[in-house]
């Protein structure tokens, strides 16, 4: 979620953006709840191209949002001092880590005593401010520089012999490994981290870093043609990379059963903790979209741009919804108090035996954002038109 823009002139082809990729992100939310399926979509000796495909579309989601915060930040500084700007960007973090300790560990969960507390892209996004406030009188330049080689060296940890993740600790987990690392906080509460900081910290800086693109002043067809190249290069990068198949990512490709399910092989990059070339593979499409979306204005885009307004408006209650709703259908399925929580799982009203298919799980995904349109659009009214001090925490 970005910092606001206060009222400012918004850049049209950032919300569009972000709107999309944050409705699509809704699709993985359903999926996660609504899907009736026992197997793992990335897992080429069992999944189904259309499964495959309904995951790997959502990949594009949690790096392009955590991208354009950091453009948005870099706008939010043009408008203050580094003291400033230093101070809002740690205030900013903070709060987005209470919000996903409180707000989005009870709405995953739905368990009230947290007894797992869930770290996903909502801290990524607020610890990576923080780390962005203690950096900010850095030149940009600097700052972009550090990015680079968190984005390029964070997968040396998967190189044989340097990381045994048996001895690794909680600090190295969460700072670089976390895969669903589970830390304990006693016998009966644990931390859920599936966000290792500082790979998604390098996304937030070189975000940062493209910012310097959208400031007042710069050509609008220079900077299409270098959000062009830097997407074709970083595609370019993944391709190559990809295909030698010794760096980058902890889960190498192989030829599979069939011409498809090799293409599904060479593009089932790591999320939990992302990989170099799964962030190669998301951001180079954004950064090309991005350059594509100045040029486009339409009934779809304007659509986009609703939700792509008002992130946070959007992100917290989609999730409220998602979890409501599986409540409701989880009763209507005759289930009952004693099966709300189970040994295997940390989510409550999330029996393994409960879910529907694909097709219903895509319903039930457009009953969802589309009970979110006017909402959205009300609210991207309201925060244009006033200034009260609590809208930039929304």
């Amino acid at each position: 979620m970005p910092p606001p823009t206060e009222n400012k002139q918004r850049v049209q082809s950032i919300d569009v953006l972000r709107g999309l990729i944050m409705l699509v992100m809704a699709l993985d939310h359903v999926r996660d709840f609504f899907h009736l399926s026992n197997v793992n979509p990335t897992d080429m000796a069992t999944t189904t191209p259309f499964l495959f495909f309904t995951r790997w579309i959502t990949h594009f989601c949690a790096p392009t949002f955590v991208f354009l915060s950091g453009v948005s930040a870099n706008l939010a500084g043009s408008r203050r001092s580094p003291g400033e700007f230093s101070g809002f960007l740690i205030k900013r973090g903070l709060w987005l880590i209470a919000v996903e300790v409180v707000l989005m560990t009870l709405a995953i969960s739905a368990n009230p005593f947290y007894n797992f507390i869930i770290l996903q892209v909502i801290w990524a996004i607020g610890i990576s401010m923080i780390i962005l406030g203690l950096l900010n009188r850095l030149p940009i330049k600097v700052i972009g520089f550090i990015g680079l080689l968190l984005f390029f060296g964070h997968n040396l940890f998967d190189l044989p012999g340097l990381f045994n993740p048996a001895t690794a600790g909680s600090a190295t987990k969460i700072l670089f490994t976390a895969s669903a690392a589970i830390i304990p906080l006693g016998k009966s509460h644990f931390i859920f981290c599936l966000y290792a900081i500082l790979p998604w910290t390098s996304v937030m800086l070189l975000g940062y870093t493209f910012g310097a693109l959208y400031r007042s002043g710069y050509d609008a067809v220079l900077r299409r043609r270098q959000l062009r190249y830097a997407g074709l290069i970083t595609l370019g990068i993944f391709v190559i990379v990809r295909a030698i198949n010794i760096y980058g990512d902890p889960a190498p490709w192989a030829v599979q059963r069939n011409a498809l399910f090799t293409v599904m092989s060479f593009l089932n990059t790591t999320k939990y903790p992302c990989s170099l070339l799964y962030l190669c593979m998301t951001l180079g499409v954004s950064l090309l979209l991005l350059s594509y979306f100045e040029k486009i204005q339409n009934k779809v885009t304007d659509i986009f741009n609703i939700y792509g307004k008002v992130p946070f408006f959007y992100y917290v209650p989609h999730f409220y919804i998602i979890r409501v709703l599986s409540i409701i259908f989880f009763f209507a399925w005759g289930y009952t108090s004693k099966d709300i929580g189970t040994p295997q799982s940390p989510l409550w009203f999330r029996p393994p035996s409960f879910g529907y298919s694909l097709l219903v799980v895509y319903l039930i995904w457009l009953l969802v954002i589309a009970s979110l349109y006017f909402p959205c659009r009300w609210f991207g009214k309201y925060k244009q038109t006033h200034k009260q001090w609590w809208l930039s925490y929304l």
